[in-house]
């Protein structure tokens, strides 16, 4: 099960920010304001960020973050599963599988994609399972946060 992030959830998504950003999936940790931003724009409008808790039994279990934007090659709307975290003693019950079949059901959504380390071997056999192919090129960026936004 699964529902919208609301107004009430900020401490709720705080921790399972958190949590996410501080296990060996993950390159480096965000700044805490990065998590406010990410929340305050997901209350704001769904046209860019749109965020969801998961829940067993009606208990909170974790969360996942869904970012648009619009591909001409997938002649359509792309969803990027920026994060998604399930508390451990909840995974292996479905909760993924509901919801990625739930999102693949969504009309004009075209394509959806995730990121995944080369090393995290589970997570790459459940997106294999769920029909997830490798790209066949790297992705590249530009991220000013680490560089510094001044300019000389």
């Amino acid at each position: 099960m699964f529902r919208r992030i609301t107004e009430n959830d900020w401490e709720l998504y705080r921790h399972y920010v958190d949590v996410f950003y501080h296990t060996d999936v993950v390159n480096a940790p965000v700044p805490e304001e990065n998590y406010r931003a990410t929340f305050d724009e997901m209350l704001r409008s769904d046209a860019y960020v749109k965020g969801y808790i998961f829940e067993c039994d009606a208990t909170p279990c974790g969360f996942v973050l869904l970012s648009k934007t619009f591909s001409q090659e997938a002649g359509g709307v792309s969803v990027t599963i920026e994060e998604i975290y399930i508390d451990p003693e909840y995974r292996s019950r479905g909760l993924a599988t509901e919801f990625f079949d739930w999102l693949k059901a969504q009309p004009g959504i075209m394509r959806l994609r995730l990121e995944v380390e080369d090393y995290n071997e589970g997570a790459k056999r459940l997106y294999e399972r769920m029909g997830f192919e490798l790209l066949p090129y790297l992705q590249m960026v530009i991220d000013k946060q680490r560089q510094g936004s001044g300019s000389s």
